[in-house]
């Protein structure tokens, strides 16, 4: 199980970065707004390793045969693994590459405001949000948890449903005497 976990768990991982890496790069000409849509759209695509994983698990480990127990476990790990990958590429963009992230995030959310027609005092009122939500990121560990809460329950989902369409019980014993 070790080897299936880890090769699909990396292989959703560098998808994951390589698409949220691209992204960011890209944010500035794509917009916040469609950030979000992008953004989850990749974890998704990431995600669908995880069926992969499980059904090569089940074919090449557990002779054609999974439980949904097992396949649950294959998948959450695969799961486990692609999210840390991400986690943790997410930080080090966060800290040396983006500092100024949490700023534009906030100066858009502002102007969204602003161009919606909102009082001051709901202007003023997202202005503290982004002010509390940039100090929040600035903590390297409530960053990570954070952003940890991101891919994992897109991960569950897919986990769920995989490990339901995958599992596959033994069927009934074939009995050659009878057959001849």
């Amino acid at each position: 199980m070790k080897k299936t976990v880890l090769t699909f768990g990396l292989i959703s991982g560098f998808i994951m970065i390589a698409l949220m890496t691209l992204t960011l790069v890209l944010s500035e000409r794509i917009g916040f707004g469609h950030n979000l849509v992008l953004g989850y759209t990749i974890l998704i695509a990431g995600s669908v390793l995880v069926f992969f994983g499980i059904r090569s698990y089940r074919e090449n480990i557990g002779g054609g045969q999974i439980s949904f127990g097992r396949a649950f476990a294959v998948g959450i790990l695969i799961t486990l693994i692609a999210s840390v990958c991400y986690v943790v590429t997410w930080e080090i963009i966060y800290f040396n590459f983006m500092p100024d992230f949490a700023d534009k995030y906030a100066a858009y959310m502002i102007e969204k405001a602003r161009a919606a027609g909102e009082s001051a005092q709901k202007i003023q009122a997202i202005a503290d949000q982004m002010k509390s939500m940039k100090a929040m990121l600035n903590n390297p560990f409530l960053n990570a948890a954070f952003t940890f809460l991101e891919p994992l329950p897109i991960g569950l989902i897919v986990t769920l449903i995989s490990a339901a369409i995958l599992r596959k019980k033994p069927g009934p014993p074939v009995n050659d005497a009878v057959a001849a």
